[in-house]
């Protein structure tokens, strides 16, 4: 029999979990093409930073009616940063973190599915497709303006059907030192990638949604317990070759199943209050 996870050793693991994700997302949502924004949109005159000014310069010599159509143009591109960003409801930039994330995270979990039933004994889809429901669950929760603690207990619902009580998903009774510790652990990779290159590059990422997963899978068969696909994407996943086709499909599903039950709990969740935190 398996031993039991305690609601303390779940929070334990989440609780660095989520504040590893705030800079993994920061990388997803601001990676090229985005940059573009931040190029051509540039903040007032006295926020710039040298390196904004720099670009404004080099923006000036080129004709000035170009810039403004483009201008014009990615300011209804509904990517952060724009006005069409800031018009969208808390749901639709729910469903560009489903897609945008979303796809990232599902395409790096089937990868193993490449090699078909083989690669199903292995525990690495599991702990990347988990790491990915987590992922995008926490950047709905940060759009519904929920602190860590809520999305801790946010994450713990959907993928393990545990409802954590607030005090215990603040952390209560844990180790400060080993939680920085565990966090700067998830997220070394893409520190190195941004000091190496200014940003971080889609290795980095990968390799941190590794990072996640692994940290994930200290809960063992709770894993077992998220949204799942459906019973034919499995069927097509045992498949050589066309398994990764299967997998992605599968996963795909699971993470919009996921998505799901996280507003569901969103819409049950009580208000200042009544135990909950705005």
């Amino acid at each position: 029999m398996a031993e039991y996870i305690t609601d303390k050793h779940v929070v334990s693991v989440l609780r660095p979990f989520v504040r590893a994700t705030a800079p993994m997302l920061a990388a997803l949502r601001d990676s090229n093409p985005f940059f573009l924004v931040r190029k051509v949109l540039p903040s007032a005159e006295a926020d710039r930073s040298d390196a904004d000014r720099e670009d404004t310069e080099h923006l000036a010599k080129v004709d000035k009616s170009i810039r403004e159509r483009l201008r014009s143009g990615l300011e209804h591109v509904r990517v952060p940063g724009t006005r069409a960003w800031d018009g969208m409801t808390v749901a639709e930039r729910e469903d560009w973190w489903l897609n945008r994330v979303g796809r990232f995270t599902v395409l790096i979990a089937a990868i193993p599915g490449v090699g078909g039933a083989l690669a199903d004994r292995l525990p690495i889809q599991t702990t990347l497709a988990s790491a990915g429901q987590g992922l995008v669950l926490s950047a709905i929760g940060m759009e519904n303006g929920l602190d860590a603690a809520e999305r801790v207990r946010l994450i713990a619902h959907v993928l393990f059907d545990r409802d954590i009580p607030l005090e215990l998903a603040r952390g209560a009774g844990l180790a400060d030192a080993d939680e920085d510790a565990a966090t700067a652990d998830l997220t070394q990779e893409l520190d190195a990638s941004s000091a190496k290159h200014g940003r971080v590059t889609v290795k980095a990422a990968a390799r941190t949604l590794w990072r996640f997963g692994r940290t994930l899978y200290a809960l063992g068969e709770e894993l077992d317990k998220r949204p799942q696909g459906r019973f034919y994407h499995q069927l097509i996943g045992m498949l050589p070759i066309v398994g990764a086709l299967g997998d992605y499909l599968g996963e795909r599903s699971a993470l919009k199943r996921a998505v799901r039950k996280g507003r569901k709990w969103l819409s049950r969740r009580p208000s200042i209050g009544s135990g909950g935190t705005r």
